[in-house]
């Protein structure tokens, strides 16, 4: 369900104590590889390697500290026990991934999200530490730009994921974009191969390679 929900342009979000509620936001969020921002602090924070940048090391942690993190101006929160068990089991089977930073062997940051071929959707970040999360994402966006997703959908706009280089797009135009890049994995008969990548250790060092040269 979570998946078919995805490739219509939804997503859920809703309080512990209502139903499922299903999302698509007017204007929708996304970040473009040629409008990806990097700061200079933060190529240098790659570049240092003040974190230890992981993939998919951790899933549960992650999802769970994001559950845990406050948001001020929201009370709760909406990854609930059925949606961290949702998305671990999508990630037991090869849709769901995160990042993470890691300081002195310490979780200090990271997001996850879901990938369909060339659609990556974030769901949420968090950050014991400043820049944490920041680094967990900048690395993440780099593979998979260079793995060729054509966006990643952010969902709402926040002032983190403008700084980054969000941009807003119509709900209307989105859902045209959605479609026409997921085409190819409707209609391909591997499509599946197309969402469970085996080489995302060599993307990785690939990409912190590419951002410590920046």
């Amino acid at each position: 369900m979570l998946l078919s929900a995805y490739e219509q342009g939804l997503f859920p979000w809703y309080n512990p104590e209502d139903p499922v509620l299903w999302q698509s936001p007017d204007p929708r969020f996304l970040i473009f590889p040629e409008k990806l921002h990097v700061s200079k602090s933060m190529r240098k924070i790659l570049k240092k390697g003040d974190f230890e940048i992981a993939l998919d090391r951790d899933f549960p942690a992650v999802i769970r500290s994001c559950a845990e993190t406050f948001r001020p101006g929201q009370e709760g929160t909406w990854i609930t026990e059925d949606i961290i068990g949702a998305y671990t089991e999508l990630h037991r089977l090869g849709w769901a991934h995160s990042s993470e930073s890691y300081r002195d062997g310490k979780l200090a940051g990271g997001c996850y999200g879901v990938r369909l071929g060339k659609v990556f959707i974030g769901e949420s970040m968090f950050a014991r530490e400043p820049n944490a999360s920041k680094a967990a994402f900048l690395v993440l966006a780099g593979i998979l730009f260079a793995d060729g997703a054509a966006f990643i959908d952010c969902q709402v706009n926040t002032p983190h994921l403008e700084s980054l280089g969000g941009t807003d797009m119509d709900r209307k135009d989105y859902l045209a974009l959605l479609d026409r890049t997921l085409a190819p994995r409707r209609y391909t008969p591997n499509a599946d191969s197309l969402d469970r990548r085996g080489n995302w250790g060599e993307l990785y060092r690939e990409a912190l390679n590419q951002a410590r040269r920046s």
